[in-house]
């Protein structure tokens, strides 16, 4: 079973993601379209999730540049990678103030 397992990781190694990573747009691009839809989900929760794209985006030029600049891939450049991932950073602290921001606006019912 154990080898199985190794020869079934050895096999997902030598796929190349490239395709995988540039069509998982398209499942996100539905969710943020029904997620405008919800009406109950505040504006920062939303801006949050649109700013994900932005960090992709981010990360797709720095790594054209650390691949030019550099000739390496941007986990190889720190302090770039470092960079693009602050991006990431942000839209998960907008999403969070935004659900925080819901929850204080939830009414107590103490009965």
């Amino acid at each position: 079973m154990n080898d199985l397992f190794i020869n079934f990781l050895e096999i997902l190694a030598e796929i190349d993601n490239t395709a995988l990573f540039a069509v998982s747009i398209i499942p996100y691009a539905i969710f943020l379209f029904y997620l405008y839809k919800i009406k109950c989900v505040n504006k920062l929760v939303k801006t949050g999730y649109s700013l994900t794209v932005l960090f992709v985006l981010i990360t797709i030029i720095v790594s054209i540049y650390t691949l030019n600049y550099y000739d390496k891939t941007l986990v190889e450049v720190d302090f770039l990678h470092g960079l693009a991932e602050s991006f990431l950073t942000l839209s998960d602290f907008v999403i969070l103030l935004g659900f925080i921001k819901i929850l204080n606006s939830l009414e107590v019912n103490n009965s």
